[in-house]
């Protein structure tokens, strides 16, 4: 662990920056790219629930490949680390599964390529994970989760309004030069972040390493429930409350072309974007710091009730301004409950198996970015039985993922339990 002297404020922005170029590249995929392509290859009515399937199946694969990762990292004696070696390989796999997105011609096309990047990227993602229990002193990871989130607010504040540009001069022009502006700029910006992060972090290399047997992959999926109930409610408090705000994300362009039936919906999605993104800009800092001065548990709970607040607010709306003032409350909501989130889960997961259960929160990221997505059959259905019905139950679902999200971290009580 380094040492409060050692670890420098710029050392913040080192260790996160890669995960600033991925929350720039999954939010460009599903909340615009994959949403318009999809609409090139299937029937209107049945757009929600393809884009569910699609992004269910993919993170699903993201859920299983994640905590492999981070527990093969964990033994791994590399001279480079034992983290950058999975970012290297994960993001130059996912620069070559990339371009299948714009070159599918079908949804099995689409489908595949999209769940070979999902699995790219989660290769170094897991691992990645693990920089700042790796690196951070104990009292500084609130501050650092909330650099980490701040930085990844940023890039999807700058950068993915940037392809809602391109990809609403993609629906209004129809020329495919467009479409690979909005997915080759992700590319390059996240090949930048891997290549700033293998020169700037320094790692020192783990010489008392194990071989990694078949049962040793296996075991990256068993949690030791008595032993660490807490680390269990951190995980259903997690699925719930992001299962909520992945709901919101995943249908956002087709509730706004639906229900508000704005006629560029992908220009409008990108300004929610960025009015979410000030909100969270605003909350994040305020809140990891507040974490690490009240505890975790109080701006969760906040987070909740802001979140539940903006939700109904959304069921009202009936015009763009109703929408963006739901989309700045929500904003609100998702930069308290990141940071401080994140900071609860460096605070109780193992030491010595860091990576391992970090990449286990994807169960809870990941897996509720999936389960989320199931929603869009439902959606379909309603639709079919009274025009947008099936968006009101779908926010109406939200709120109760919040309620229940919010009120399971009470039952996170102990404090962290080392492996022995």
């Amino acid at each position: 662990m380094a040492s409060q002297k050692a670890f420098q404020p710029v050392d913040y922005l080192k260790i996160t920056i890669f995960g600033a170029a991925l929350s720039f590249l999954w939010p460009s995929l599903h909340t615009l790219i994959i949403p318009i392509r999809i609409l090139e290859f299937v029937p209107e009515a049945q757009k929600n629930t393809y884009l569910g399937i699609l992004t269910f199946t993919g993170l699903a694969l993201a859920v299983l490949v994640q905590p492999v990762a981070g527990a093969i990292s964990d033994r791994s004696s590399f001279s480079l680390g034992r983290r950058r070696p999975f970012i290297l390989v994960g993001t130059l796999l996912a620069l070559l599964f990339l371009p299948s997105i714009g070159l599918a011609n079908s949804f099995i096309f689409l489908f595949m390529g999209y769940c070979l990047l999902q699995c790219a990227c989660n290769i170094a993602q897991g691992p990645f994970q693990a920089f700042i229990p790796d690196l951070v002193p104990a009292h500084r990871k609130g501050i650092a989760s909330a650099v980490k989130n701040l930085a990844e607010i940023l890039a999807g504040v700058i950068f993915v309004r940037i392809v809602a540009y391109f990809l609403d001069m993609y629906t209004t022009q129809g020329e495919e030069s467009w479409m690979w502006l909005s997915i080759g700029f992700p590319a390059v910006v996240l090949l930048a972040a891997m290549v700033t992060t293998i020169i700037t972090v320094k790692e020192t290399p783990q010489t008392n390493t194990q071989s990694i047997s078949l049962k040793n992959r296996l075991n990256a999926y068993r949690i030791d429930v008595k032993k660490h109930k807490d680390f269990v409610w951190f995980l259903v408090s997690r699925l719930l409350i992001l299962m909520a705000l992945g709901t919101l994300q995943s249908f956002a362009l087709y509730y706004l072309r639906d229900v508000v039936q704005i006629e560029n919906p992908a220009g409008a999605a990108g300004n929610l974007v960025v009015a979410i993104g000030i909100c969270l800009l605003i909350a994040a800092y305020p809140a990891g710091y507040l974490s690490d001065k009240f505890g975790r548990k109080p701006i969760i709970f906040c987070a909740g009730f802001v979140g539940i607040i903006g939700i109904i607010t959304l069921f009202f709306a009936k015009d763009l301004t109703a929408i963006m003032v739901s989309g700045g409350l929500l904003g609100i909501s998702a930069g308290s409950f990141l940071p401080s989130n994140w900071a609860l889960a460096t605070d109780i997961v193992p030491q010595g198996e860091e990576a391992r259960y970090l990449g286990l929160t994807n169960i809870a990221t990941a897996g509720a970015g999936a389960l989320a997505r199931l929603i869009g059959p439902v959606i379909d259905f309603f639709n079919t039985r009274q025009t947008n019905l099936g968006y009101s139950i779908m926010l109406g679902i939200c709120v109760l993922y919040m309620v229940a999200g919010s009120a399971s971290v009470i039952m996170i009580r102990g404090k962290p339990v080392e492996n022995t």
